[in-house]
């Protein structure tokens, strides 16, 4: 036989879990009333410990007059008793009387089940259904936010599509509902929230880049020199504003979408230093030091790949493309994956004719991204062998 505590604190595991409350709020309301089973006492409690068994009878009667929740009971005859008893079977909870049952019943945990429960009720209702099922489960996503902050995230997000910023810093996005510190103080909420429109691809790509934005804050990527010599150190992160205003040493600069990468590249590669994660930042490659190097660039064989491919190429138009091209994505189609959001075609522009025709080929297919990290490393070694000794330099 169980007391309330007992249930009420069974509930508050089941109600931290997400999948329960997904399934229970949102996927099966036929679920409801839930039917708790209390245990009735055993003619050996009832004969050996009739002050147990009589607290248990008082603490469910307290509970069938005052609530939360009706408490089903049935008649019992136990042997040595004149007459049968009534003693409760089930306690039957609706949705609110579970928020009630952990507020009244339950143990420490029990008093932030409780409050979950009353933010949802506030919350989903004034929201896209499209978003019931991630506040569900990701509590703790937006718990520290009021109810009135995670309606005008998701309001927002409902306003956001990639590449809609055009590169303007996400301040100024004139939205309905933010100010210009809103992207700043929500951004792990707005990632989850597009996330679910977008299929992970803002998380993927970081809210800045998704959105096409011009970054505010400082941009860290890898620099790693692929021969000794060239620096004092094996790699370092630096700042993109730095790499604009100071020059690395090395006739020849190799760009790398994602720093991930760096175990594929060959040592070593005389003369050369890669540069690793710039993503969409890539403003800092118009500073003048590049114009004197040979520049190669290897990103992702996508259409958000060739998108940050265009960009690069709008500031140095002879860089040279890496494994970026129909020969190598059809010769290893069998490690792509789907993209779930392709890039906006406008940022194409500026693509070679054979890259736009990639791009619209990518498009396409079901499975039509390439990461570079599938690509094995003697490949990436052969693509890099054949620019060096090509790489035209107009230096000193």
């Amino acid at each position: 036989m169980k007391s309330p505590r007992q249930l009420a604190n069974q509930l508050v595991r089941q109600w931290q879990r997400g999948d329960w409350r997904e399934q229970h709020l949102l996927r099966n309301p036929q679920a409801w009333p839930l039917r708790l089973p209390i245990g009735e006492p055993g003619a050996l409690s009832f004969r050996d410990d009739s002050a147990a068994v009589r607290q248990h009878l008082q603490q469910w009667r307290a509970v069938a007059t005052q609530g939360p929740g009706q408490v089903e009971w049935t008649a019992r005859q136990y042997r040595g008793g004149a007459t049968p008893i009534d003693v409760p079977t089930h306690w039957v909870l609706r949705p609110s009387d579970c928020a009630a049952a952990f507020e009244q019943h339950a143990d420490g945990c029990g008093t932030q089940a409780s409050a979950d429960y009353r933010a949802l009720t506030s919350v989903l209702p004034q929201v896209d259904m499209r978003f019931h099922a991630l506040l569900l489960r990701r509590l703790a996503l937006w718990r520290h936010l009021s109810a009135d902050q995670i309606v005008t995230a998701t309001r927002i997000a409902l306003q956001l599509e990639p590449g809609c910023a055009q590169g303007r810093p996400l301040r100024a996005l004139a939205l309905a509902g933010n100010d210009s510190k809103f992207f700043e103080r929500h951004d792990g909420v707005l990632k989850a929230l597009l996330d679910e429109l977008f299929e992970g691809e803002a998380s993927r790509q970081g809210l800045t880049a998704f959105l096409d934005a011009s970054p505010e804050g400082e941009h860290w990527v890898l620099v790693a020199p692929l021969a000794e010599g060239l620096l004092p150190f094996r790699r370092q992160r630096v700042t993109t504003t730095e790499l604009q205003t100071c020059a690395v040493p090395g006739r020849r600069i190799l760009l790398v979408e994602n720093e991930r990468c760096l175990h594929q590249l060959p040592t070593p590669v005389p003369d050369t230093i890669a540069v690793l994660g710039s993503g969409l930042n890539l403003s800092w490659l118009s500073a003048p030091w590049l114009q004197e190097r040979s520049v190669a660039y290897w990103g992702d064989l996508d259409t958000w790949g060739l998108a940050m491919l265009a960009h690069a190429r709008a500031l140095l138009p002879g860089l040279l493309v890496l494994l970026m091209d129909r020969q190598t994505f059809d010769t290893h189609a069998h490690l792509a994956v789907p993209e779930p959001v392709h890039a906006p075609q406008s940022l194409a522009n500026a693509l070679a004719p054979s890259e736009q025709a990639l791009d619209l080929y990518l498009r396409t297919q079901q499975r039509g991204r390439l990461e570079q990290e599938f690509l094995p490393a003697h490949l990436v070694a052969q693509a890099i062998a054949a620019w060096v000794p090509l790489a035209p330099f107009s230096g000193p």
